[in-house]
């Protein structure tokens, strides 16, 4: 019987100073689609999860900050075939590849930041 009452996450979060220029980046080296909605808000979409871009100050409930973020996004393809990507984007890898544990088992992980300084794991389950 399944009791937890909290099934998959929807979506997250990220404080950006340019919602603009943040949706280009994850577009441009992850592929994710930008997605408008609501009055001129961001969104990127990949699979059935989105991450919204705010920019500072947007949500006041919560003690968001530029540059906290950390997420791990799974990929299909080969970690050495993500890491040209990220390379010929620009983008400097800053660990990895390493060992880790994933939701549902070992990943193997690189890691880079964005232009906020968010950390983004990028992870393949069944990697070597």
């Amino acid at each position: 019987m399944d009791t937890a009452p909290i099934q998959s996450i929807d979506h997250v979060v990220l404080t950006v100073r340019d919602p603009e220029a943040s949706a280009q980046f994850y577009a441009r080296v992850l592929g994710m689609a930008v997605e408008r909605f609501g009055a001129g808000r961001l969104a990127l979409r990949f699979g059935s999860q989105k991450i919204n871009l705010h920019p500072l100050g947007m949500e006041t409930r919560n003690h968001a900050c530029i540059g906290s973020g950390d997420l791990c996004l799974i990929t299909t393809w080969d970690l050495g075939r993500m890491a040209a990507r990220l390379a010929a984007e620009g983008v400097t890898v800053i660990e990895g590849p390493v060992a880790r544990t994933g939701a549902t088992g070992p990943i193997t992980s690189i890691y880079f930041n964005d232009p906020d300084g968010n950390l983004i794991e990028i992870s393949r389950y069944g990697q070597d």
